[in-house]
């Protein structure tokens, strides 16, 4: 890798247990196994000399790259278009199943579609965040990487072509560069394999085919169970997608982003690891996928979810910010100093120190799932209602208190108006499952708790010269996490206090339609530097809107929203002021607001007319 592509300028393909990211000039430049958290094998994402890559692209010849997902499917086509000829790289990722598994496959097909045309194809892998030396076997029919902490094969298929000769062969420093020239109506293959029971050796392309062909129908079946057919599908189903494609299929768990420290700000230091599953990320996508009709999906998340908050209840504690995909919570946080970072953007960091956090928000986020799940006759069972039980006697106790709140500071802690909202959710959420499905509860402690949150935000949250609720008690700031109010029912969107929020978020956090979270210099966070617009908020802002009838503002708001996804549909966490994406990519928490927000504001659309 000469130079570090942009983070929009890739595709994503998966598994449903771990994923990589393929950039426009065909180069896969992230891939961890065996599972998402895992040490990644190609990083060079985060450090273009140290981090690993896998290239098949052009040799010799100026040309055009483009890239398509295959309709209805994760299966991503890279296009060379030149003067010489037109070829295809067809980049996929069998799906494994929902047993762990060290073996996970990457299959690249190169099709010559029109002219001739000779490829370079290199692999470089370097194991364990680079950390580990490898050495190269080059056999007849393909070749091994073998590490300290794990190989990874290449076989080959070569029905058609001359793809990858013998002869053309040159170990260079443990890597594998390689040249083969194509033909017009020529194909071949080149199958990653990461934990190969095999030697390399050549496969029948009639079972690369059968592979493609599996993996084709696998995800069009799925995407043939969404009920969705308003406006903007196309969106929709490619968010949809996306969100499955960062579900580990074993546990049901969903990730934040399958990427690790891809910076906020271009050199700046919010650099994070979001390879993990958040309770508040769970807990809003049972909402969005049910809304699509994936009840399988939503009933796998809130079993996930339901294990969590068990496993909190019998110990007396509260839920913990975020977790491993397999449920575990052993996520310190380290620094890669041996890895420059995105364009320079240093620390890179792996784990991720916020989950030792108090976010009391959590909770909240935790009912309000399990209570959605409960209307959609999804009841939870005896005993995680009473995990759920033991969870809200001790918010009871708890909620009072400053936290870190949902955009985890690393400042000291506050009295977020956020965290005291979901608090309130919780409780307001757990009286209705327990007056609702008659589940036993101290109901009269609960109601007596929710109504004092709900006081002390009219009295302490709401800032009477600012006219807005504020970030903070005692404080003076906005933030854009409010806009979720009406959505979890504490105001109506016609309340005279909320539409004087609404309006007062326009005039300080939102510019051009996107919408920041907060205002860092006005509310420090104990970081330094600055962030772009959060996608997640524009889409909250977004249903903000529609629900208070400016429904036209809404849409042009959406509209614009999709000029600043990439060409592919995906969208990373933030938009940068030059209008890059930056962040972790591709975030599921803006692909699930982005489905929030296209439900809400179709219905809306529908209703008016």
């Amino acid at each position: 890798m000469e130079e570090y592509p942009t983070i929009e300028d890739h595709g994503v393909i998966g598994d449903l247990q771990t994923a990589a990211l393929v950039a426009l000039d065909g180069t896969v430049t992230w891939f961890c196994a065996p599972r998402f958290d895992s040490p990644s094998i190609f990083g060079g994402l985060l450090d273009r000399h140290r981090g690993g890559y896998f290239r098949i692209s052009p040799d010799g010849v100026r040309y055009v790259s483009k890239q398509l997902y295959l309709p209805d499917t994760p299966i991503l086509i890279t296009r060379f278009i030149s003067a010489d000829g037109v070829g295809e790289v067809v980049d996929f990722m069998p799906v494994t199943g929902e047993q762990p598994t060290d073996r996970h496959r990457l299959v690249r097909i190169i099709n010559m579609v029109r002219g001739s045309m000779r490829f370079r194809v290199e692999c470089r892998p370097r194991f364990n965040y680079g950390r580990d030396p490898h050495q190269l076997e080059i056999r007849p029919d393909g070749s091994v990487f073998r590490s300290a902490s794990g190989t990874l094969t290449l076989h080959t298929s070569r029905p058609r072509g001359r793809l990858i000769p013998e002869e053309d062969i040159d170990n260079r420093d443990g890597d594998l560069v390689a040249f083969a020239t194509l033909h017009r109506g020529d194909t071949g293959a080149v199958i990653m394999d990461t934990a190969s029971p095999e030697e390399p050796h050549v496969l029948p392309f009639e079972e690369v085919r059968g592979m493609f062909e599996q993996t084709r129908d696998y995800w069009r079946r799925w995407l043939d169970r969404s009920r969705y057919t308003g406006r903007w599908r196309e969106m929709v189903e490619r968010s949809a997608i996306t969100l499955k494609l960062m579900t580990y299929a074993p546990t049901g768990a969903m990730i934040a982003a399958p990427t690790a420290s891809l910076p906020e700000e271009i050199g700046g230091t919010r650099n994070w690891d979001y390879r993990y599953t958040w309770i508040r990320d769970t807990a809003f996508s049972v909402h969005a996928l049910l809304g699509l009709g994936f009840t399988e999906e939503a009933t796998r998340y809130a079993e996930w979810l339901d294990d969590r908050v068990r496993e909190a209840g019998d110990n007396a504690a509260p839920l913990n910010v975020m977790y491993r995909v397999d449920g575990s919570s052993d996520l310190t946080e380290e620094t890669l100093d041996h890895f420059e970072g995105y364009r320079g953007s240093g620390p890179v960091r792996i784990g991720n120190g916020a989950a030792d956090q108090l976010q009391l928000d959590i909770h909240g986020e935790a009912l309000f799932a399990i209570h959605l799940a409960g209307e959609r006759h999804l009841n939870c069972s005896h005993g995680v209602w009473q995990s759920a039980v033991r969870l809200i006697d001790w918010l009871c106790d708890k909620w009072d208190q400053p936290d870190a709140g949902i955009w985890e500071s690393r400042q000291h802690p506050r009295d977020y108006t956020y965290s005291r909202l979901m608090s309130w959710v919780a409780f307001d959420r757990a009286i209705r499952l327990a007056t609702d499905l008659g589940r036993p509860g101290n109901i009269d402690r609960w109601t007596d708790q929710r109504n004092a949150i709900y006081n002390q935000i009219m009295e302490r949250g709401y800032h009477p010269g600012r006219r807005s609720f504020v970030q903070a008690y005692g404080e003076n700031v906005l933030d854009a996490a409010l806009l979720i109010m009406p959505v979890v029912g504490f105001v109506t969107p016609t309340d005279p206090q909320w539409r004087s929020t609404l309006r007062a978020i326009d005039q300080d956090l939102v510019s051009d339609s996107l919408v920041y979270r907060y205002d860092p210099t006005a509310s420090p966070d104990g970081l330094p530097g600055n962030e772009g617009t959060f996608n997640m908020c524009t889409f909250w802002y977004v249903e903000a809107l529609a629900t208070a009838g400016r429904l036209n503002e809404a849409r042009l708001t959406f509209e614009k929203m999709f000029t600043f996804s990439n060409h592919l549909g995906l969208y990373a966490e933030e938009i940068a002021p030059t209008g890059e994406q930056v962040g972790n990519y591709p975030q599921a928490f803006s692909h699930l607001s982005l489905i929030n927000a296209a439900l809400t504001l179709n219905h809306l659309l529908d209703q008016r007319r």
